[in-house]
């Protein structure tokens, strides 16, 4: 796949840093793919309303492709009007747009209605057509054919035992506002409210937003893991499993991810618009109306120390924090303190 020989296409393996930009907000965004409904998928929606209004998701404006042409269709669409975009801004995210240019066609991969193979010729096809560029052809089957069989890997490789690591021995109760989105954290806010709207959120609002949130404020692997797995539609426990254990959790202690990925509100400001709308100031590092995601960030490597003091990733993290004046580090765990007794 993408392959000159013995030589990857374009003369590198990885066009990742080329995909890393944020988001005009002007940007002209193409409409998601909405499939007609049928009666089968009116008669569950009546059937879920009435067994199951309590429970967390909605079903309103249900458009998700439920056959094989359906999610065809949905795959045709991806690669003519959004694939060429999905590369530069695969990371971005905006205020109250939930779909952007990602492509939809997990739930419809993971439940058998397309075939990973076919998705990715279908992107190769596109780029040697000339439809797309190399970086983005290269970033959407990246996700297929290296990130997901590699999950699938690590989950067939160590389970069961993996379903209960938890490295930093968190123990903290999710939030009610995991269920509800009631926050004043606006990014969180964007991206629960759009989980329980759609079943849905692309991979950096799971890992960067609400994964690196369950991580700094030290939730309980084992709740965080269930609450993933119910709320996304998408979300297999092979898939689930390793994602949120390994990658958004640390809870493996490294087997697969390098380091922990933590980070304070600045790479959230610098992918998105959300900080623009929130009740708490990016630019704030301590003290009232600070981002929290800034305290918590320091005051979680704090805490952790000890596990990864070691780590050649983060060790400079841990020399800018040895530099702060003592009030200001004092300040992180007071307000990190009050922040995280809230929550319980």
């Amino acid at each position: 796949i993408l392959m000159d020989g013995d030589k990857p296409e374009g003369g590198q393996w990885n066009y990742d840093e080329k995909n890393r930009q944020s988001l005009p907000e002007n940007a002209n965004l193409p409409a998601a793919y909405q499939a007609k409904t049928d009666k089968i998928v009116e008669n569950v929606d009546k059937m879920v309303n009435t067994h199951f209004k309590a429970y967390f998701g909605e079903t309103d404006n249900f458009h998700f492709a439920v056959t094989r042409h359906q999610a065809l269709y949905a795959l045709k669409q991806f690669i003519e009007k959004k694939l060429s975009h999905f590369g530069p801004y695969q990371d971005a995210m905006l205020d109250q747009e939930p779909w952007l240019y990602h492509s939809h066609l997990s739930f419809y991969i993971n439940c058998g209605l397309l075939s990973p193979y076919e998705c990715i010729q279908s992107a190769e096809h596109a780029y040697y057509d000339g439809q797309v560029s190399l970086a983005s052809a290269e970033g959407f089957i990246r996700q297929l054919l290296g990130w997901r069989e590699f999950i699938r890997g690590i989950y067939w490789y160590k389970m069961p035992g993996y379903a209960k690591k938890n490295y930093f021995r968190a123990k903290r109760s999710l939030p009610n506002f995991f269920w509800t989105g009631k926050t004043d954290m606006n990014c969180l806010k964007n991206c629960l409210t759009q989980t329980k709207e759609n079943a849905y959120a692309h991979h950096i609002q799971r890992l960067m937003v609400i994964g690196n949130f369950s991580l700094i404020a030290g939730l309980d692997p084992k709740q965080v893991n269930e609450w993933y797995w119910i709320v996304y539609a998408d979300a297999y426990h092979w898939v689930e499993l390793p994602n949120v254990t390994g990658m958004i959790l640390f809870a493996d202690g490294g087997l697969f991810a390098s380091k922990p990925y933590a980070s304070g509100g600045s790479y959230i400001h610098k992918m998105s618009n959300y900080c623009q709308n929130c009740d708490y100031s990016v630019h704030k590092k301590t003290g009232e109306k600070a981002c929290p995601f800034n305290f918590l960030y320091w005051d979680f490597l704090n805490r952790h120390r000890p596990q990864l003091k070691t780590n050649a990733r983060i060790h400079i993290m841990y020399k800018i924090y040895d530099k702060m004046h003592e009030d200001k580090k004092n300040q992180i765990t007071k307000d990190s303190r009050a922040f995280l007794k809230k929550l319980s």
